[in-house]
């Protein structure tokens, strides 16, 4: 039991990771600052979540942004710290803090188009890659996250389902503040940003994770070897229906892999089983490719 309870014991963060973690998270803040301050709110073009709610309200006060990306994040963050943990909850705050520092320092900075559309893509692209680094460093901007972790352990909604909840009712709420042509203008940056947050977290090489079923699952394993340079694992499994053993070949690929990998399935076996999803991260293991001779 000793050595159990030692094994799980909570480890310190290595010096390189923390200082990895917190330039991570200090340049996603900088580059939200920049495309909201330099693009959005100039514009009059909100995003979504706390970020979308200080924007109208630092229009309609006449407040600095920064004063209320601070102030109304923090009572979510006192719910991050006690709910998901005190390292995320650090995180984010550092987060927080850069960004509301940065957006006042940048206030004065003229803006770079009065052209809505390239203020909607084109800062769209900035903060949705500011959002993504910040989210793969482990930190978090955004408390309408934290609400939808909380709204989901006593509802039957997923937390995407609630986030976009929240978000189409700020955004909505944007046509009322700044007319309708920016509340659309909005949902175009919103959109924007959200796809460059799915790219900065997940990288463009996006891993592939493969399973085939064959009788001739060897045969295909030399060959994803061989050819593709990938090394492959066998799993045994049984049929469902008719309880026939089965051998399961699972590999990962890259996305520039998978038509020559298909083509190799094929090749051996035409009626093969082939699963074929994404994967997000890949750690540890030999996923390294091999030479192709």
């Amino acid at each position: 039991m000793e050595q159990s309870s030692h094994q799980i014991e909570h480890k310190r963060v290595p010096v390189s990771k923390l200082v990895r973690r917190t330039v991570g998270i200090f340049i996603g803040a900088v580059f939200l600052s920049v495309g909201l301050e330099i693009f959005l709110v100039p514009n009059n073009i909100i995003d979504g979540g706390i970020v979308g709610i200080s924007i109208i309200l630092s229009h309609l006060s006449g407040w600095k942004i920064g004063l209320f990306l601070f102030f109304l994040n923090l009572p979510f963050l006192l719910l991050g710290y006690k709910q998901i943990g005190k390292t995320f909850a650090l995180s984010t705050l550092f987060g927080v803090t850069v960004m509301s520092i940065a957006t006042t320092l940048l206030h004065p900075v003229p803006v770079f188009t009065h052209d809505p559309l390239l203020a909607s893509v084109f800062g769209g692209i900035i903060l949705g890659i500011g959002v993504g680094l910040v989210i793969r460093y482990g930190g978090s901007l955004d408390g309408t996250e934290i609400i939808a972790i909380l709204f989901n352990k006593k509802t039957p909604f997923s937390v995407g389902e609630i986030v976009m909840f929240f978000n189409l009712f700020i955004l909505g709420s944007a046509g009322f503040v700044f007319g309708w042509d920016h509340a659309m203008y909005s949902l175009i940056a919103y959109y924007i940003a959200y796809k460059m947050i799915d790219i900065t977290i997940e990288g463009f090489d996006e891993s592939k994770s493969v399973w085939i079923i064959s009788d001739y699952h060897q045969g295909i394993g030399d060959a994803i070897l061989a050819r593709l340079g990938r090394g492959v694992t066998y799993l045994d499994g049984e049929g469902g229906y008719s309880g026939d053993e089965k051998k399961v070949i699972f590999c990962v690929i890259t996305r520039l892999e998978q038509a020559k990998l298909k083509y190799l399935v094929e090749e051996i076996d035409p009626s093969a089983f082939l699963a074929i999803g994404n994967i997000h991260d890949i750690k540890g293991g030999r996923f390294k490719k091999r030479d192709i001779h």
